[in-house]
């Protein structure tokens, strides 16, 4: 530190400097200290920071994290801070056209790199040093950010698009004098149908701002044909109303409900166990209420002063949580997650700071500087995706909330329908509090799980293409009745084989060890791994056959068959192909939520969080393949995919129905899910994994070396697993070949630990693989070898 900057540095600010011969970075001081070390340092350049953007709990976090996942404190940084506190001499700026071009208020620096951007619109870093003459301009950019002037262009990126909704209002001149509605009753008076539309209207019209379209045709209960007759007539019109997916209808009343006797003794019970314990587990059946608890303990900390962060498994995949929490909570409640803009992002960074009640997040909130902390829900706690897998540091969000929620002296509230067998071991060991819910909210009955054996089926040609007899017939009864469907197939594209009849060819990624899918509605053949395409060819490339076929089925092949034998049912499909943006998914969503679509195919998408008050059938239609996964979890998996997405049925009505395809329906796990027998599911499945040494009654640590060469990654492979070897013995398994050998042209090989749970073992097991890995890249011809190590694998 220069002398003339020494007293303005402390733990938390961030500082240019200098790496090579001309790239300056941010970077963020740790600890100022007097320990002089033994290699050549270089000077800070600036210190652009006059308040801590990291508070001291976030590095406390930070270690914990790069110490416990195996990473570098640098890969944590990048995972945590966002863009704007990162700033690289590569960075690109990006003029903000809603600033204006008055610059009076700017000082010299200011106004002249305000100026350039204003003529070229974008510039570098490294083109404001040459503008301005000086080595050091990050603290003119930093200054200029705050005031609004510019942006940085990855934060340009995946603006969060808002929701849009078909509205109906009066058109001119009836909305703003309203008494020439009489004339028009007259004129319609042999026109019932309009009539009965233009009375819903004005009854719905009166206690609320915004009438959905959807809501006046059920209310008159016609065809949308009247409607669009009343708006060619010029008395109504449809706009779309722009609602942000995060703000919610306006029409609904922010009114919570009254909690239920079972829901009230559970607030007890969590309230009891958190005088003892700081973590409890609320395992609650699907549709039990467990969102209205979660609401209730929320405002009760609230009212204390102190802040929530409630964790959810994917933002884009909660909508309707959302919308519905905002309305309750208005201002109370901020969203933060990957799609939403820079302004919004750095606005939630500054109001975490500042004590903002409620911030709802995926798992990147953890990283948000909060004041004070003091509760912490983690909702849907067993799903996969609280598990951070590339870039490193491979946390898992759920484990790193209890650490985060120990540095502020807060409590954690785990919730779910089908919880992970660590943390229902951790609430039955006592560590953890156990609240439970046995009962749908309201009293409502849990669907009917029936099997459907597809040997008997294809034996009595009974199957129809996919489909079963009873699922079909189910599914026509449903539509009869008026009442929506899903069908859940946990794999997108058409076909995910292409195969030669004759040879057995089957049509290969050229960069990755996998079939490629064919998807029909681009006519084209799909890597899922690795986004490489090709045409689908006609005759076989090894034998010169023409017969090709293609294997198996995937959601796009379901959508296309349903057609067929259901063509008056409105069909909509939802994996990533369709529900790739935030756009198209909410768009979906709207219509299956305002009956405009009858049948939602999809993959484990629609078992997540989706709450549809008219779902009388849900059919499931390979249920062997979630069992068969060459996983030790594949057995917890399945058990929690088809639970969650047979709780989709009957939600608000009545009863559902829920229709499930297998080939073996004598498996464990299926008949556990028939039953709905989790307790026989948890002790079968925890008796299992104590026999063969897995969590949570082993810890597992997985690491995967990949390179470009077979060969260079096999020698990495084998020196790794003998220096693990001869200290760990028969803890290494490995190394060998993954499922996947080749992805994205990277050859990969493993080698797993399974290690007894001791923390002095565990720590030196980690020192062991980060001294394994620098010796090994140390080596000639293995230095370019990546390794990647994760701690606790999901």
């Amino acid at each position: 530190m220069p002398d003339d900057l020494a007293a303005s540095v402390q733990p938390g600010v961030r500082v240019e400097v200098q790496f090579g011969q001309s790239k300056l970075y941010s970077g963020l001081v740790e600890r100022v200290h007097h320990e002089k070390p033994d290699y050549p340092t270089k000077q800070v350049i600036a210190v652009l920071d006059d308040v801590t953007v990291v508070t001291p709990q976030q590095l406390k976090l930070w270690d914990w994290i790069a110490d416990y996942y195996c990473s570098t404190l640098g890969e944590v940084m990048q995972a945590a801070m966002p863009g704007h506190l990162k700033l690289t001499s590569e960075t690109k700026l990006v003029f903000n056209a809603l600033y204006g071009d008055d610059f009076s208020e700017l000082d010299n620096d200011e106004y002249l790199i305000a100026e350039a951007l204003h003529i070229q619109n974008e510039v570098t870093i490294d083109d404001t040093r040459k503008i301005l003459n000086k080595k050091t301009v990050f603290p003119v950019v930093q200054r200029l950010l705050n005031k609004g002037v510019l942006f940085l262009r990855e934060d340009l990126q995946d603006k969060f698009k808002p929701k849009k909704v078909s509205a109906v209002r009066l058109a001119e001149p009836f909305r703003t004098q309203p008494d020439l509605l009489r004339e028009v009753f007259k004129t319609l008076q042999k026109k019932e149908r309009q009539v009965e539309i233009l009375m819903a209207y004005l009854s719905l019209e009166k206690n609320r701002p915004i009438v959905l379209k959807q809501e006046v045709l059920q209310k008159a209960d016609v065809s949308p044909a009247a409607l669009q007759t009343l708006v060619k007539n010029g008395i109504l019109e449809i706009y779309h109303h722009e609602v942000s997916r995060l703000s919610g209808y306006e029409d609904e009343l922010a009114d919570a409900g009254a909690l239920s006797a079972q829901q009230t003794l559970a607030l007890t019970a969590i309230a009891d166990s958190f005088k003892t314990k700081n973590v409890a587990l609320l395992h609650g059946v699907t549709g039990s209420g467990k969102t209205r608890i979660y609401l209730e303990m929320i405002r009760e900390t609230i009212s204390r002063g102190g802040q929530v962060l409630y964790l959810v498994p994917e933002i884009a995949l909660t909508t309707q949580l959302v919308s519905r929490l905002q309305r309750i909570m208005g201002k109370d409640i901020s969203v933060y997650h990957s799609k939403i803009n820079y302004n919004e992002r750095v606005e939630i960074w500054r109001s975490a700071g500042a004590g903002q009640p409620v911030i709802m997040a995926a798992r990147s909130g953890l990283f948000l500087p909060f004041r004070n902390l003091q509760l912490i829900v983690v909702d849907e706690e067993h799903d996969p995706s609280f598990k951070q897998f590339d870039p490193a540091p491979r946390y898992h969000a759920r484990d790193t909330a209890i650490f985060l929620a120990n540095l502020y002296g807060a409590k954690v509230l785990l919730g779910t329908a089908t919880p992970s067998l660590e943390s229902y071991q951790n609430a039955q060991s006592g560590k953890y509090g156990l609240i439970e819910l046995n009962e749908r909210f309201g009293g409502l009955q849990l669907p009917e799980i029936l099997p459907v054996d597809l040997r008997e089926q294809h034996r009595k040609k009974q199957m129809q293409s996919i489909f079963s007899t009873p699922l079909l017939e189910a599914l026509q009864a449903a539509l009869d009745n008026g009442e929506q469907a899903i069908l859940f197939q946990n794999r997108r594209g058409y076909a995910p084989i292409l195969e030669c009849q004759v040879c057995g060819w089957t049509a290969m990624c050229i960069h990755c060890d996998v079939s490629l899918a064919y998807h029909k509605h681009t006519n084209r053949l799909h890597c899922h791994y690795c986004g490489y395409q090709r045409e689908p060819v006609q005759t076989c490339p090894a034998c010169g056959s023409g017969k090709i076929t293609l294997l198996s089925f995937g959601t796009e092949k379901i959508e296309d068959e349903l057609k067929l034998f259901l063509p008056k049912a409105r069909i909509g499909r939802m994996d990533l192909d369709t529900a790739g943006s935030k756009t198209s998914l909410s768009n979906l969503l709207n219509d299956f939520e305002e009956k405009r679509l009858d049948i939602l195919v999809g993959t484990q998408m629609v078992t997540k969080g989706l709450d549809f008050d008219n779902v009388g059938i849900v059919g499931i239609l390979s249920a062997d393949q979630l069992v068969r996964f060459p996983d030790f979890r594949a057995g917890e998996r399945a058990y929690q995919l088809l639970t969650q997405v047979a709780g989709r049925a009957g939600r608000k009505n009545k009863q559902g129905k829920v229709l499930m395809q297998a080939y073996d329906t004598a498996h464990p796990v299926l008949q556990e899910v028939l039953k709905g027998d989790f307790t026989g599911f948890i002790t079968r499945e925890l008796h299992e994994r104590r026999e063969f040494r897995y969590p949570p009654y082993q810890r597992l640590i997985h690491i995967t070396l990949r390179h470009r060469d077979a060969k260079t990654v096999h020698e990495a492979a084998a020196f790794f697993g003998r220096q693990l070897k001869a200290k760990l013995g028969a803890r290494v398994l490995g190394p060998v070949l993954p499922h996947i050998p080749r992805v994205r042209g990277l050859y990969a090989e493993e080698i797993m630990l399974k290690l007894e749970k001791s923390a002095p073992l565990l720590a030196n097991t980690k020192a062991l693989i980060r001294y394994v890995t620098e010796i090994m890249t140390g080596k000639p011809g293995l230095g370019r070898v990546l390794v990647a190590v994760d701690v606790d694998p999901v």
